[in-house]
């Protein structure tokens, strides 16, 4: 399975995917949108990966790539290909699959319980994970849940933290690949986010336990080698 992530900022990267990949020996494309990197065509990948970021779905003054950036998952889509989408990520595949992206109402950082609901528990995808589990979380908006897809978690402050589209198509609101390193770039890049609410943590908290960390770590590497073995199935002749 050949990998190609879509990085949004320099300070937010792959984390643990990018490990995953090297691990496996998977062809991996880094195409990096804020230095201007031309999008990948689909024949150059097999699994999309749709990264984070601090800016939204509708800033495309600001950033007019997100226009290309949508065509390109549209076309990810429609071509079949498996796509996994992370915050930013999946807020952007809502809204090429006609949903809205809204403020959330409560800002989310840091280490909150996400809820499996049942019907993620009995997807071959998602069976793998706990019920209920620290993930770490940093976004203000949400999505909708496209009409077919399956929603997969939630938490108390987020009721729609994922879904399960076509069954290859995943967006996370939640990190699995935040590092300990990435992690510390985002409380200081992103350290105006940080204003006290109800679900933000203050850094010191974010950064306290790395065994954290490894622990959702494993479950993007999880994650990965079943969506991994799911296009091998799909490709098998």
């Amino acid at each position: 399975m050949r990998l190609c992530a879509l990085q949004h900022v320099p300070f937010e990267g792959p984390g643990s995917i990018g490990a995953w990949a090297r691990a496996n020996g998977r062809p991996a494309q880094l195409c990096r949108l804020y230095a201007g990197e031309p999008l990948p065509e689909a024949g150059e990948y097999d699994c999309l990966i749709v990264l984070g970021g601090p800016m939204g779905v509708y800033d495309e003054k600001q950033y007019p790539w997100l226009v290309q950036e949508k065509q390109t998952i549209e076309t990810a889509i429609l071509c079949g290909k498996t796509v996994l989408g992370i915050c930013l990520g999946a807020q952007l595949i809502a809204a090429v699959l006609g949903k809205r992206i809204t403020p959330n109402g409560n800002r989310e950082i840091g280490w909150h319980v996400l809820k499996m609901t049942p019907a993620a528990k009995n997807t071959r995808l998602f069976s793998f994970l706990p019920d209920q589990f620290p993930a770490f979380h940093w976004h203000g908006d949400t999505f909708e849940i496209p009409g077919t897809a399956i929603h997969l978690a939630s938490s108390q402050a987020c009721t729609n933290q994922g879904f399960l589209y076509n069954h290859k198509v995943v967006g996370l609101q939640f990190h699995l690949e935040t590092t300990f390193e990435t992690a510390r770039g985002l409380t200081e890049y992103c350290a105006n986010e940080l204003a006290a609410g109800e679900f933000i943590q203050p850094p010191e908290e974010i950064l306290a336990d790395r065994t954290r960390f490894t622990l959702i770590n494993g479950y993007m590497y999880n994650l990965l080698d079943r969506l991994a073995a799911q296009h091998e199935r799909s490709a098998a002749p």
